[in-house]
């Protein structure tokens, strides 16, 4: 049932107990697709990484109702120890206060279906990639057509309020299978879309997409530089000129269609010294929030230790700036706040404590 090899493969210790008295609803109501088919019961593979079932051999409704394997996972946040959880790597439990729990059991059932079908990217930045990856044809590209299309007949059947995500590991516009999805999937009153993309072939093709982008909730952008030389050192394959023009066509768009506009930042060595100039930019392209999110070893950065700056001082005089703008501005509201940066700060160090 459980593969403790997974666990150890991303050091996540099983015996913990965390005593977390609230519950995280996503493995109760989020299920994660990748490329290979296999389904998890969260937002990342790596936070909680027990497959509950593989689209390529059953249907989506068989895995989500695999009681077995999700009544494990389960049980490890009712109990409060998340003994399965990667409270190395998952932004919520680095936040420290769980703003998004429940203090009740979350109600079983799917309100988060989130695609992770293709890698295709437009890019090779060095921290999530060492070479190009791009699928147009061959045994990788059929297969992410076919999961696309299976997803897809589940949607048309799909009767409950449902939030698809598109995007996370790779770029939704300028892959193929993405492409195919977002092109055959319904548009339905009770079906919603977040789109994630480097934001580079938005303009290009957001109209070719009307079903998704008529009913998108969310878009974000993720842009790791706010100059066009750190943009270009970390966005490989990237044009400062193609991005700004990128982000100004979805902020036109933003004002007309209404949905939520985020913006992504990796901070990183080379570019924590634009944390505050990322902000700036946030705000000038009308986005309604900002993350700063610590970058993450993915094993493709032979010196990944040489990004520890996080004890420099350096470093902590500009995350300072940041957080006197968070004190400046934040009313307390969830809901309202503008800068989100939960790996690089706690709540208490957000609110002064």
């Amino acid at each position: 049932m459980i593969d403790q090899r997974l666990f150890d493969h991303y050091r996540i210790d099983t015996r913990k107990d965390l005593k977390i008295g609230k519950r995280c609803p996503r493995p109760y109501d989020t299920v994660l697709i990748d490329k290979r088919g296999s389904c998890y019961a969260c937002e990342c593979t790596s936070w909680l990484p027990q497959s509950l079932g593989n689209l390529q051999v059953k249907s989506l409704d068989e895995i989500i109702n695999n009681s077995a394997v999700r009544g494990h996972l389960q049980n490890s946040i009712e109990d409060g120890s998340y003994r399965y959880c990667n409270n190395r790597q998952c932004s919520w439990l680095l936040a420290g206060e769980y703003d998004f729990f429940e203090e009740g059991v979350p109600e079983d059932r799917i309100k988060n279906l989130r695609l992770a079908i293709d890698d295709s990217c437009n890019l090779r930045c060095p921290s999530c990639r060492k070479d190009m990856i791009f699928h147009k044809e061959g045994s990788e590209y059929r297969l992410g057509i076919r999961l696309a299309d299976r997803i897809n007949e589940w949607l048309y059947r799909c009767k409950t309020p449902l939030k698809v995500h598109i995007g996370s590991d790779g770029d939704p516009f300028a892959s193929h299978v993405y492409r195919h999805f977002m092109e055959h999937t319904p548009r339905k009153e009770n079906i919603k879309y977040s789109v994630l993309t480097n934001g580079l072939m938005f303009k290009e093709f957001y109209h070719k997409v009307p079903h998704v982008i008529g009913n998108l909730d969310e878009l974000g952008v993720s842009i790791d530089g706010a100059s066009r030389s750190t943009y270009e050192k970390l966005r490989l394959g990237g044009k400062w000129e193609k991005i700004q023009e990128g982000l100004q066509c979805i902020s036109e768009l933003r004002q007309v269609s209404n949905f939520k506009f985020t913006m992504h930042f990796v901070v990183q060595k080379d570019n924590y010294h634009e944390m505050n100039d990322m902000i700036d930019m946030a705000e000038e392209f009308g986005a309604d929030r900002v993350w700063l999110n610590k970058i993450q070893d993915w094993s493709v950065m032979g010196d990944f230790e040489s990004q520890h700056i996080w004890d420099s001082k350096e470093y902590k005089d500009e995350l300072e700036k940041v957080l006197q703008r968070i004190r400046a501005e934040d009313d307390g509201s969830v809901e309202d706040r503008f800068i989100e940066c939960p790996t690089l700060i706690s709540e208490d160090q957000r609110y002064g404590n």
